[in-house]
């Protein structure tokens, strides 16, 4: 019996713990709060965030770092909106749109893959100069009027009283734990993320997968800016300002070490609840918007020492003990 619940001495138990108290404390101050529509709701409110959260997950279990999303989230809803105000048709405008996401991810995979740059330069890099294509394109402007069925897209349900963020990210939540959890490739993301030279002697093909990831992570990107502008019925060109903030701060959370090489996605979905249902628990406290950044802070903080402060008490805690089985008694 113990050993079958063995997972709840891991961080993802301690996750599941935290989360039960979150929300039957906001169930104490919300009676409706655990109400089917609120539940959605919680949800669409970040919706964006945490699909882009999912491609996070397996590029930071690849040891690398993507801080350039919310531009390219961004840069993606600008191109379409600029070029829809030009007179292209909006399903062309949107194809466009998610090219511009997957041609930043070709760009950053091609520096850090093919160039041998370090990721959080890159990206960091990016995070500014796909932010400035985005002002480019509008400037102070603030493009709206999308076609009825544009908006119908990221304001009402579609299936049921779900909307299609919600299925989306469903989707992707399920393929994100049949790819990593499951598969080939997956595997090849953990160990390249544990060591780099050992998976290349061992034939994995290092940048490939990495060309894959940012690849992927672009165009996720470049579809949550693209159903972000649909949900608000407008862009400018600080569509999604700061929020790699809170995305990394998921992933970090969920157990995702930010040195690659371990965490799950079910960690990341635990963790992605608890930050949905605290930052409603802070708005019903009426906690302003910087303080509830604050707390996400503290968060991301704690996410990074934690997990390593324990992994070096376990490994003091083996040395003592591997210390004290060799002394022979007098």
């Amino acid at each position: 019996m113990w050993r079958s619940l063995s997972w709840l001495r891991r961080w993802e138990g301690l996750l599941l713990a935290i989360l039960v108290i979150v929300i039957a404390q906001n169930s104490v101050r919300t009676p409706a709060y655990l109400s089917i529509d609120n539940q959605i709701n919680l949800f669409v409110l970040s919706i964006e965030k945490i699909i882009v959260a999912l491609a996070m997950t397996f590029i930071i279990i690849n040891a690398e770092i993507d801080l350039s999303v919310a531009s390219v989230m961004g840069f993606a809803a600008c191109t379409a909106g600029f070029l829809f105000s030009q007179g292209v048709p909006m399903a062309g405008a949107v194809a466009a749109g998610l090219a511009a996401g997957l041609l930043s991810g070709v760009f950053n995979a091609f520096w850090i893959a093919y160039m041998g740059l370090p990721s959080l330069v890159v990206t960091l890099a990016g995070l500014i100069g796909y932010r400035g294509l985005a002002y480019l394109l509008l400037e102070d402007r603030s493009i709206g009027d999308f076609p009825e069925w544009f908006d119908r897209l990221g304001q009402r349900a579609l299936v049921g009283p779900f909307p299609l963020s919600l299925v989306v990210f469903s989707v992707l939540l399920l393929a994100a734990v049949i790819i990593l959890q499951y598969s080939g490739f997956g595997r090849y993301v953990y160990v390249i993320g544990n060591n780099r030279d050992v998976a290349r002697y061992a034939g994995v093909k290092v940048r490939r997968v990495k060309l894959l990831l940012f690849i992927v992570s672009g165009t996720v990107a470049a579809l949550a800016g693209v159903l972000y502008m649909a949900r608000l019925g407008a862009v400018r060109g600080d569509l999604a300002f700061g929020f790699e903030l809170d995305i990394i701060t998921m992933v970090l959370l969920g157990g995702v070490s930010i040195f690659g090489g371990s965490g799950t996605v079910w960690g990341v979905l635990l963790s992605i609840l608890i930050i949905l249902n605290l930052r409603n628990g802070m708005s019903l406290a009426n906690m302003s918007g910087h303080m509830q950044t604050g707390v996400i802070g503290v968060l991301l903080i704690l996410s990074v020492l934690v997990p390593n402060l324990a992994a070096s008490f376990q490994r003091y805690w083996a040395r003592r003990q591997a210390a004290q089985s060799a002394q022979v008694p007098t």
